[in-house]
C-alpha cells in the first residue's frame, strides 16, 4: 500500500510511544506529537489601562494559551491547510 505522508503524520521519528493530549476543541484523544500546537499570547488587563500603566513604566507580562488540535479541528479552523499531492512532498512553513 502506498504511503501518503513520509512520516506517516506524526513528529514521532523513532522514539517509541508518546503521550496523548485532549484536542481544545471537540475533546478528541490525540498522540502528542500527531496533534496541532498552537501558542497564543493573551493580556490579563484592559488595553487602555495597559497603555496607562506602561507609560508609567510598569511591565505587563502576556500570558501564555496553549492549545492542542486534532487534524479534523485544525483542518476545520483553518490552523493548517488541505494540500495537494506535491505541495505535500515540500517542506517548509505550513503558515
Amino acid at each position: 500500500m502506498p504511503k501518503k505522508r513520509t512520516s506517516r503524520g506524526r513528529t514521532k521519528g523513532g522514539k517509541g510511544s508518546s503521550g496523548t493530549v485532549h484536542c481544545s476543541q471537540c475533546g478528541a484523544m490525540v498522540p502528542r506529537d500527531k496533534a496541532k500546537k498552537i501558542t497564543g499570547r493573551i493580556t490579563l488587563v484592559e488595553p487602555t489601562l495597559a497603555k496607562e500603566l506602561r507609560s508609567q513604566g510598569a511591565y505587563i507580562a502576556p500570558s501564555t494559551d496553549v492549545k492542542f488540535y486534532c487534524v479534523s479541528c485544525a483542518v476545520h479552523r483553518g490552523v493548517v491547510k488541505v494540500r495537494s499531492e506535491l505541495d505535500r512532498r515540500m517542506a517548509g512553513r505550513l503558515r
